[in-house]
């Protein structure tokens, strides 16, 4: 039921916060065990499942998932009976690994074997042809967690065989009391011949489970001093998830399970990990520093701005993850010793600091990429990937996340997360709390073109580029900006105008960033716009590049969730300008081009097209202010994204001109 791959590190934060705390219910080694499953495996038969004319390269016949959960932790076994269809199947299913902690975790091989016919052919001879390796998947993300990978490599694997792969994990979690979650999600090409899950709790083991919709329905039963959940299944697809729909809504086919009472069971044995590692020593340097900020400002938001940027500025990411560092913070002493760590280390170093500085603040973990929804799954570690820190100060929650770089402008200038979701680490405990995100209160993104072509249309025309940045847009292109030579910086933006506009010459390229964190860049050059005569109205014209236009809502097929709204890139505020200074103060040009209000896209889009004091300008403003679209609306909007698509936005000169 528990299967590595899905609990690979895929982001730098995962990586930095839960790669580690894993401890077997037996000694952990560092190489894997070879022997058969444990006597409460039920060992299923392989199921004569023929390849149809449907089926893919490889066809699962067997899927098979059963784990016990228990007050000494989690043991998983798995197994998967593939059957290779097509030539393409070779290379997709010739090679299997498994991953895993070599200080807190065991991993036992029971089968690698082809069946041919009638023959049986062992590939893993108790281990005569696996390689054990340390393979450090995220070194180019700063973590390291030091898993280690048994890879098995096939040999004279062939179409029409049948590949049968199983092995177990044991597992727990000693810093968290040995709570322990299983998750099981479907997840094969075509249809599996059978596919069965096993859970069972011991009676003084309580356990919260939850199945998504598109999962098969579960059967609970008591069988001796056992729980047991089961759901056995044939000729059964990976429901589709929705297209477009918010993350959700795209859980579906899953099954998740906790031994956590609630989330404030999970806040309660996380907090005295945080709540040790911030404090500091009589003679702690950290305490010089929070006296220096201290010595600064005693306005609490000053203060609390300085010790973010402190964090953020003094101490390089990384992360090491191995024995108990994925759920253990470093001591706030050490992390300034040693001028580096991971989200745990910079939160509990930010603590420390604002404690020092009389600010208020405590630990919270979110999720960085998945907080949509995470109020309606189960309580466990894992559904965490991120810890940060919220400050409060007159009332006001300040969301502070160490990991950072280039905060500027102070503490009213950082917006919240967009995490949707918090949970609060206290001695007490404490539930999840959504984190308001409210609409952008100013664009993030402003473009102004200016072409000045009132010297006359077939003469080279000054032009100028104007773009204002601002919050997070502002704070992640500065960083691009900052790590690159000014030369290539120069290149790139250049080369972000002229790839569309080959009829412009950029000369030069000015950046600069305010106080307050606006990103502002000039540049400046000539042009040559190309003129054309329109032979039905017999005049000149001049045609705009179109802009950006908005993708469309894809159309969705049967399956769970089909319902759904559609997600939104929330928040958005944006705003184009574009200026052409046309000769004799504009007598006698025309324009043509979107003008009005239209809010069917689920966006607030204001464009118009005029001519003002000489100069034809057209403008987009774009905001979007809510999360979702509801489905009944898509065709609307996909109809008002077509309409937008045609639009052209055309200066006309008299005729003669």
């Amino acid at each position: 039921m528990f299967r590595i791959t899905a609990f690979a590190a895929s982001a730098l934060v995962a990586a930095a916060l839960w790669a580690g705390p894993l401890v077997g219910q037996a000694a952990a080694a560092d190489a894997p065990l070879y022997a058969p499953p444990a006597k409460w495996v039920d060992i299923a038969p392989i199921p004569a499942v023929a390849p149809g004319p449907e089926a893919p390269i490889v066809q699962r016949l067997l899927d098979d998932n059963q784990s016990r959960l228990d007050r000494s932790g989690a043991t998983y076994y798995n197994r998967r009976v593939s059957r290779i269809v097509k030539p393409e199947g070779l290379s997709a299913a010739g090679s299997f690994s498994l991953a895993w902690s070599p200080t807190h975790e065991r991993v036992t091989l029971h089968t690698l074997a082809i069946h041919r016919g009638d023959q049986v052919i062992d590939l893993l001879q108790g281990g005569k042809d696996v390689l054990v390796i340390r393979r450090e998947t995220n070194l180019e993300r700063a973590a390291l967690d030091g898993r280690l990978t048994a890879s098995i490599q096939v040999k004279d694997l062939r179409v029409g065989d049948v590949i049968d792969w199983a092995y177990t994990i044991e597992r727990s979690e000693p810093l968290l009391d040995n709570r322990v979650h299983d998750f099981e999600r479907m997840g094969w090409a075509g249809k599996v011949g059978r596919y069965r899950v096993r859970l069972e709790w011991s009676r003084d083991t309580p356990v919260t489970w939850k199945a998504s919709a598109g999962f098969p329905q579960p059967v609970v039963a008591k069988v001796g001093d056992v729980t047991r959940l089961s759901v056995d299944v044939t000729d059964i697809e990976t429901p589709r998830r929705p297209a477009g729909a918010p993350i959700r809504f795209q859980r579906v086919g899953e099954l998740q399970a906790s031994t956590y009472a609630d989330w404030a069971e999970l806040s309660r044995r996380m907090a005295p990990l945080y709540a040790k590692a911030a404090e500091l020593a009589p003679a702690s340097p950290v305490r010089a520093e929070a006296a220096r900020i201290a010595g600064q400002s005693q306005d609490p938001k000053v203060r609390a701005f300085a010790a973010l940027q402190l964090v953020e500025d003094k101490i390089r990411y990384l992360a090491l993850s191995m024995g108990d560092g994925g759920y253990q913070p470093a001591p706030a002493d050490e992390t300034w010793t040693r001028r580096f760590g991971d989200c745990k280390a910079k939160t509990v170093l930010l603590l420390a600091l604002l404690r020092e500085l009389g600010v208020e603040a405590e630990p919270t973990l979110v999720h960085a990429s998945g907080g949509d929804g995470l109020d309606e799954r189960v309580p466990a570690a894992a559904q965490f990937n991120h810890v940060i820190v919220r400050a409060r100060i007159g009332g006001k929650s300040y969301w502070l996340d160490g990991v950072r770089s280039g905060d500027r402008g102070g503490l009213d200038r950082l917006r919240p997360p967009s995490f949707q979701w918090a949970l609060p680490l206290r001695t007490a405990g404490a539930d999840l709390e959504p984190i308001d995100l409210p609409p952008l209160a100013e664009a993030s993104n402003e473009t102004l073109f200016r072409l000045d072509v009132s010297g006359g249309l077939d003469k080279p025309a000054p032009v100028r580029f104007d773009l204002v940045m601002r919050d997070e847009t502002a704070r992640g292109f500065s960083r691009i900006l900052e790590a690159a030579p000014r030369a290539e910086a120069e290149t790139m933006l250049k080369e972000g105008v002229t790839k569309t506009r080959s009829w412009i010459t950029l000369d030069t390229v000015q950046w600069a960033r305010d106080d307050d964190g606006v990103l502002r860049v000039t540049m400046t050059g000539t042009a040559t716009p190309e003129w054309r005569l329109n032979d039905d109205l017999g005049v000149r014209e001049f045609r705009l590049d179109p802009p950006e236009l908005q993708s469309a809502f894809p159309r969705r097929e049967k399956g769970p969730n089909d319902d759904a709204p559609y997600a939104l890139r929330y928040p958005f505020y944006s705003r184009s300008l574009v200026e052409v200074v046309l000769p004799a103060k504009g007598e006698g040009f025309s324009v043509k081009g979107g003008a009005g209000d239209d809010t069917a896209t689920g966006a607030r889009v204001t464009k118009s097209s005029r001519i003002v004091d000489g100069v034809a300008r057209f403008e987009i403003v774009t905001r979007v202010e809510a999360r979702e679209l509801p489905l009944a609306s898509v065709e609307a909007a996909n109809a008002a994204i077509r309409k937008a698509a045609a639009e052209t936005r055309i200066v006309r000169a008299p005729k003669g001109l």
